[in-house]
């Protein structure tokens, strides 16, 4: 259920920055994009081997940086054509990602003490996608007092420096992991 909400908002989100030049809301949505599969992967490697889970858990340190690298590759196009957001569409799609982030959340809720790299993915990315749809949604408000592309390059910024610290507690996770396995 999580992997097909995160899905279909990809898609909303996708939709929504393309149309009004959003860097945050591109980072997001490549960010739900990531979402689908890390929870999708946790769903098929549950039954797994605690090794072959560390492995998994290893693979999903590399994917939380799609989000990371979708920032990059949207600020250059931004700093090139340095246009600010529609903010109202900005702010009513961040309240949305949120929406559905926070009812993904409360599904993942009952995982949240369990150990390991693949718990630890999917409770370090519900996390970073309230606390980055919090921000769009700011971002929204300050562009629509202050015009700028700043506000949502921030966000962006903020998205994709989550993204690479979740990474690497994911990686480090699933390297001791798999370390502990003969």
């Amino acid at each position: 259920m999580v992997a097909l909400l995160n899905l279909a908002y990809f898609g909303v989100e996708l939709a929504v920055a393309l149309r009004i030049g959003s860097v945050s809301l591109l980072a997001d949505s490549a960010d739900f994009l990531e979402d689908a599969a890390v929870n999708l992967l946790i769903f098929m490697a549950l039954g797994w081997s605690a090794r072959r889970r560390a492995q998994v858990g290893l693979g999903l340190a590399g994917l939380l940086l799609v989000p990371a690298l979708a920032f990059l590759w949207t600020l250059f196009r931004k700093l090139a054509a340095p246009v600010a957001p529609e903010p109202l569409q900005l702010g009513l799609t961040g309240f949305g990602a949120l929406a559905v982030n926070l009812s993904c959340a409360f599904v993942l809720a009952t995982f949240r003490d369990h150990r390991g790299s693949l718990t630890r993915a999917a409770f370090l990315s519900a996390r970073n996608d309230v606390l980055a749809n919090i921000g769009i949604i700011a971002a929204g408000l300050v562009t629509a007092i202050w015009s700028s592309i700043w506000p949502d390059l921030v966000v962006g910024l903020a998205i994709a420096a989550m993204n690479l610290g979740a990474a690497r507690e994911v990686w480090k996770a699933a390297r001791e992991e798999h370390r502990a396995e003969p």
